[in-house]
């Protein structure tokens, strides 16, 4: 039924009507303080750390660009250095290799380090040789094939230095089957335990370097004269042995003429 402008019951709804827009007009005014509020309280803070990402993201940027450029040139005095062994400039070489620190790439300095051993040693400054290897050994950051090759290195000019004992601590990890310092070092670890006077050991270890087709001839050939002269057999084909042998003579006799 419609209402009329003196109808009682619109006069009861106007003031509800005006309630709800007040309460309206409130809870807007409320949610527009919060907004104000919350980027009062949180606008500096988010600010400040998107600011500091990118200045991460561009110190990070700038720090491999800056070691890309480091790994370039220490690559390039590696190649360097190794033009200038070729020539016989050993001195060069050192002065060049010394140059390279462990800070930017420790492969390239380990190479370094075994490049200036190696021209130690050829100097006859074996010393200096040992104290390069142990260098490379004791960089926990090089990679673990130059320092097993390190420490072998440094074992076999310090060989006849050191207490037999001493010798298969460090060698024996490396003096196992299917590793590729295994000919090299079981060598030196079975000679150790001769000198110990323990055979028992030496042999076994003799016939299985003997009998590695990984390990070099000129190896296994000494390998197996050694095993045989404490009476192990490390004979496996009498056919190939001949063969191998005689392959040796024709070489032999080949580098002779």
């Amino acid at each position: 039924m419609a209402t009329t402008p003196n109808d009682p019951r619109k006069t009861a709804e106007a003031p509800d009507l005006a309630q709800q827009m007040l309460m309206r007009e409130v809870d807007e005014a409320v949610r527009s303080d919060e907004v104000t509020n919350a980027a009062r309280k949180y606008g500096w803070p988010v600010g400040i750390g998107l600011l500091l990402g990118l200045a991460a993201f561009g110190g990070y940027l700038w720090w491999d660009a800056r070691t890309e450029a480091a790994l370039e040139r220490q690559s390039e005095m590696l190649v360097l250095a190794m033009d200038k062994l070729e020539a016989g400039q050993l001195d060069d070489a050192d002065a060049e290799l010394a140059l390279i620190d462990g800070d930017v790439s420790p492969a390239a300095y380990a190479s370094a380090l075994m490049m200036r051993a190696a021209i130690a040693m050829q100097e006859e400054r074996f010393d200096d040789a040992v104290t390069f290897y142990e260098q490379v050994i004791a960089n926990e950051k090089a990679p673990q094939p130059m320092r097993d090759a390190s420490l072998v290195r440094k074992v076999s000019i310090r060989f006849d230095q050191m207490q037999p004992q001493a010798i298969i601590d460090e060698l024996q990890a490396l003096a196992r089957p299917g590793g590729p310092w295994f000919g090299s070092a079981g060598e030196m670890v079975a000679h150790a335990y001769l000198a110990q006077n323990k055979p028992e050991l030496a042999g076994p270890l003799l016939v299985q370097i003997a009998q590695d087709e990984t390990v070099p001839d000129s190896l296994r050939a000494r390998t197996r004269q050694l095993a045989g002269f404490y009476g192990f057999d490390a004979i496996e084909d009498v056919g190939e042995l001949m063969d191998s042998v005689a392959s040796q003579d024709k070489n032999a006799a080949a580098t002779g003429q």
